[in-house]
């Protein structure tokens, strides 16, 4: 299910949305450009001795590198994954406290921020952007700006906090905005569950638009992250799926303190109403 719009309209322009939007972009773009740029050498060593497998690394890179005569313990790696390698949250770097190379010019508790401004593909951010889209508006709208910019990044540390207690020792980068637009998801989740949102459904061999009321769609949302999270841990993945489940469950927990005063969490007063 592809969901394309919602139907309910944000009373005041969407600034935070659309800037978290625009800089995503921006950075996406950035990566493309270094991705045309002749590929760099990392110390591949200095993540040897520490027992972890080298980010980046291509083995068939590496054999031309070294029947070239280059440096054994360097390994060629595009400029486009050096960046992710610096500014990407690696669990086994921030748990141990050590920036192994490349190493970046900020603390490196910092990546858990600048992570969620790099993307592995097109099609990775252009489904975060189209998420954010849909359903940001509407929740900037029941925060206000501020605050909804504190939620969103707050989701985002949740989020990772939520992969790295699933796999603390891990070399792999995680990046991705996705687990703090869980935390919206969750947020529209619990504001608007019955406002409805024109998806895209397969049935059979074709394509139909069918509104669908929100607490389904992000219900059945977070119901398939949790199923493809438990499946896993067993299989492993390149998916961060705990990092969605971490942002949704703290979206739905932080909409109650960062609301304005006077908007309701719909969901929760209809689930008391049906318990009296």
């Amino acid at each position: 299910m592809i969901p394309i719009r919602d139907t309910l309209p944000s009373r005041r322009f969407p600034v935070v949305t659309v800037a978290l939007i625009v800089i995503n972009l921006l950075a996406f773009l950035f990566q493309g450009y270094l991705q045309t740029q002749p590929p760099l050498l990392n110390d591949g060593i200095a993540w040897q001795n520490e027992g972890l497998a080298p980010p980046g690394f291509d083995a068939d890179a590496y054999r031309t590198h070294r029947l070239s005569g280059g440096n054994p313990s360097l390994y060629p790696i595009s400029a486009g994954n050096y960046l992710i390698t610096q500014y990407a949250l690696i669990p086994a770097e921030l748990l141990r406290g050590e920036d192994l190379p490349p190493t970046i010019q900020i603390p490196l508790w910092l990546t858990v921020f600048t992570s969620m401004f790099l993307h592995g593909g097109l099609m990775h951010l252009l489904g975060n952007m189209l998420y954010l889209w849909i359903f940001g508006d509407n929740v900037e709208d029941a925060m206000g700006p501020i605050r909804f910019l504190a939620f969103y990044l707050l989701c985002g540390v949740a989020a990772t906090l939520a992969q790295i207690a699933v796999d603390p020792g891990s070399a792999i980068p995680l990046i991705g905005a996705s687990g703090a637009i869980a935390g919206v998801l969750a947020a529209y989740f619990m504001l608007f569950p019955y406002a409805r949102v024109l998806t895209l459904i397969p049935i059979f061999f074709f394509l139909r638009l069918i509104p669908v009321p929100a607490v389904f769609l992000l219900g059945f949302w977070f119901l398939l992250q949790v199923i493809s999270g438990a499946g896993s841990l067993d299989s492993g993945g390149g998916v961060a799926w705990f990092a969605h489940i971490g942002g949704f469950v703290a979206g739905a927990l932080l909409v109650f303190l960062l609301r304005r005063r006077g908007v309701p969490v719909t969901l929760w007063r209809s689930l008391r109403r049906g318990r009296s």
